[in-house]
Order: C-alpha cells, then structure tokens, then sequence
C-alpha cells in the first residue's frame, strides 16, 4: 500500500493490490485497480487475464470486450502473442463458447510463462464443455433425451485428447503434483463407466488418507462425484456436507462451487428445495456468472410452479450460457410460454432452431402453441 501511494505508476505493486482485494472477495475495489493499470498499459496480461476473472465472479463479462479490443490494438502481433491468447481464451471459456476457447487456449499451451495454465483449462474444458454437474442427476434424464447419436464418439475423442494434455504437464512435486493426480482421476470419472469411478474413489481416498490433504476440496468433490456414478447418493453427500459451511477462498474457489452445486443437485432430487436454494445462493454470491447454478434455480422454481420466477433464472442461465445451450433455451421458452410472454417464447425457439434445427419437442410444445395462443 506504501509503495503504490509513492508510485503510482507501479504495475507490480498495483497488480499486488488487485490480487489481494480479489482474494478477499472485494470485486469492486480489484476490478478498480485492474482497468487503472490496463488504462496505462493495455497489454499488461497478467492484469487483463485477472479482469476477465473479476468480471466473470461479478456477472459482467458484457464490459469484458473494450479490454480485449484494446489489448489487441496494443500488440503487435495478436493473434501469435500467448498472452493474448490465453485472455481470449478465457472470456471465450467463461461466455459458453468451449471451443472458440481451446483454439485460444491452444496458441498459448506452448508457452513457457501462459503454457501450464492453458493445458489445464483445456482438459477442463475437454472433461466438461457444457459445465454440466457430473454426477448430478436432476437433469440427467432430459440430457440423454435429447442427446446426438455422435455424443458418446465426442466424448470419448474429448477424453483423449485430454488425456495427451495431461502428458504434457510439467508438475513439481508437492501441491502441483496432487492437482495432476486429481484431474488425472476426473477425466476416468468423466467415461462415466462403473470400474474408473471405482479406481478414481480409490485414488481420491488414497489422496485424502495423507494428513496434508485429508480437506482438500478437489480430493472431496473427487470421491462425491465417484460415489454418485456408483449409485451411492448418502456417501456421496456425507463427503459434500464436509464443506456445506466452508468459507469461500480463493485457492479452492472452482472446486468448492462445484460441491455446493452437486449437494443442491442432490437435494432437488429428494425435494429439499429451500436446502438446495441456500447454496445456489452461495455459489451465486461468489460467481454471478454460473450458468450451473441458475439453471437449477430456474428449475426450483418452475417445480414451485412460479413461471415469472422460473423465467427470469432460465433467462440468466441462457445469458451466461452464451444463448447457445438448446436444453436452457426450451426450458427459458417453456417458461415464457406458461408466464403467457408468448412473443419471447416464440423470439427464444427461432433462436434454438436456427443453431439446431433438428432440437425434439420445442416446435410442437411451445413455437405452436405460443402462435396458437396470440392468435386467440
């Protein structure tokens, strides 16, 4: 604090600010610092790649491109610079568009000081494209309903490649080389068959058994998310209850959300609802960008039969989704429908039809009947 006093003009010092203002959840105040610095040097990535953090935590990845366009305009050559692609690379992975995101992700993944960081975010990206809560089960059934046929080929070519990524990780031993073995037991998860789950659980428990990582997030989530593949919901939320209460940080921050919304998932499914509600609120609370947490907001309430307040959760789902996800785009014009806003009804179909033209139901359900009903 008194060296920015002195100089202002110090990034280093200003980016130390930024980061313990973001550490300590005050958004506002690191966001402040991070737009000071990148008004002074547009190029400044490791700024750049923070705010796109900020404002993806803060819902307001919208202010995210003058940024971007400005770092681009700064640089002499953009599209070869790592750094500018790793931003891109992020805003694209955080506004729904996965594979805009790996090819950005992927110029960078060669690079000594953004490389790391690239890989990781691609195998995420490779596991999970859609953000889905794996091993949830609220939204499984409507999922292998509209499935493609291609779906378990693309799956399966995903988990390969990010497999060849895992390889190409460099860990230290120690804390690095636990987070290496951690994703390397998500990617046998994400096959989702019966005997990887089994060795995952067993690796994640092996991981917990050390005395340094009995808490670690990524080790609980590991064996919650093992345990619902293999069917076992009471185990799986015994894990998730140890950190219901935990206080959100910044170092466990992905993991923690993803536990927060997989015990929701499982008390949607028993019809907890107000239980689930008070950690989508939380997960919100911390990332108001979380497609995830939205949609099952959104999903509570049309259960509860209150279509304004469904619609109004879809809509930020379906915002934050980058208005490309079918499955939200049905249940937003499904809601829009019953909350009789017929014309945005029918307005969310084309959109849905015009990106999958063969999506089943949303034409006979809800584009006839919304045409039907302004006729009347």
């Amino acid at each position: 604090m008194t060296l920015l006093r002195s100089d202002k003009e110090n990034d280093s010092a200003t980016v130390m600010m930024a980061d313990l203002s973001y550490r300590r959840n005050e958004y506002d105040t690191a966001m402040f610092h991070f737009q000071q610095l990148l008004d002074r040097r547009p190029a400044y990535f490791p700024a750049l790649a923070r705010l796109v953090e900020v404002m993806r935590r803060t819902g307001t990845l919208d202010e995210t491109n003058p940024y971007l366009d400005r770092a681009e305009q700064a640089t002499l050559k953009p599209y070869m610079d790592s750094g500018f692609n790793f931003c891109k690379g992020l805003y694209e992975w955080y506004v729904g568009n996965p594979n805009a995101a790996l090819k950005y992700f992927n110029k960078a993944r060669k690079d000594q000081e953004w490389g790391q960081r690239a890989i990781y975010n691609m195998i995420e990206i490779c596991l999970n494209p859609d953000n889905d809560t794996i091993g949830g089960e609220t939204f499984e059934s409507v999922d292998s309903e509209v499935n493609q046929s291609g779906a378990r080929d693309t799956l399966d070519m995903a988990i390969r490649t990010a497999d060849k990524l895992l390889k190409e990780l460099s860990p230290k031993p120690g804390d690095q080389q636990v987070s290496h073995q951690i994703l390397s037991n998500f990617l046998l998860l994400a096959t989702k068959q019966k005997a990887n789950a089994e060795r995952a659980l067993q690796d994640f428990m092996n991981i917990a058994s050390q005395e340094s990582y009995k808490n670690h997030v990524g080790a609980i989530l590991g064996m919650a998310t093992a345990y619902m593949i293999l069917k076992q919901t009471p185990r799986a939320r015994n894990q998730l209850k140890r950190v219901a209460k935990s206080i959100w940080n910044f170092e466990d921050a992905e993991y923690l959300e993803r536990c927060w919304l997989l015990l929701a998932d499982i008390y949607v499914q028993t019809g907890k609802y107000d239980m689930a509600t008070d950690l989508l609120k939380r997960v919100l609370q911390h990332n108001r960008s979380c497609m995830k947490a939205y949609e099952y907001m959104g999903f509570i309430m049309e259960k509860e039969q209150s279509y304004r307040d469904a619609a109004y959760n879809y809509e930020q789902a379906w915002k934050f989704s980058g208005n490309t996800n079918p499955m939200i785009g049905y249940k937003l014009a499904f809601n829009y429908m019953k909350a009789k806003r017929y014309v945005d009804a029918i307005d969310v179909c084309h959109t849905v039809l015009n990106k999958h033209p063969e999506y089943p139901r949303i034409r006979k359900d809800i584009l006839d009947k919304s045409r039907a009903s302004i006729r009347v």
